[in-house]
């Protein structure tokens, strides 16, 4: 009874077979195409990445090449000073007052050593403090760039 069934409809079934053999493959042609596009979208955010990377590279070495000069300028000119002062040509000038320990006149054993000036040691202790903050942002840089430039 199958077999006549099958005889008889042959064509019907046929058509039912190509029809879901059509739009199997249809489904996988569209899968490839929408994977294929996901790819190419894909592909073009990783070169723009990449672009932006390479810019960014530059920028830095930029920065780095300027600062670096800027620091070994800063260095020559403070050995150059140093050689001066060494060697006599210039001459370092320190204001300190020498405090005694008693009240007593013309006794230079009851001189304690020689100290800085009022304002010369708040000019210290603000150099000093600048210094400190520097150092900290320079840090803080230093993590941003390994932490956030790095990645």
């Amino acid at each position: 009874m199958l077999r006549e069934a099958i005889a008889r409809h042959w064509r019907v079934i046929l058509a039912a077979l190509l029809i879901l053999l059509l739009v199997v493959t249809a489904k996988i042609a569209r899968s490839n195409y929408d994977r294929a596009i996901t790819a190419e979208h894909d592909l073009k955010l990783s070169q723009d990445t990449v672009k932006d990377l390479q810019t960014r590279q530059r920028d830095v070495a930029a920065l780095d090449t300027k600062y670096t000069k800027e620091l070994a300028d800063a260095k020559a000119t403070i050995e150059d000073l140093r050689d001066d002062v060494a060697t006599g040509k210039r001459r370092l000038q320190l204001n300190a007052t020498c405090k005694s320990k008693s009240t007593a006149t013309g006794s230079m054993g009851d001189a304690s050593s020689p100290e800085l000036a009022a304002d010369a040691e708040r000019d210290y202790w603000r150099l000093r403090s600048g210094i400190e903050t520097m150092t900290g942002q320079v840090r803080y840089l230093q993590d941003y760039i390994r932490e956030q430039c790095l990645k």
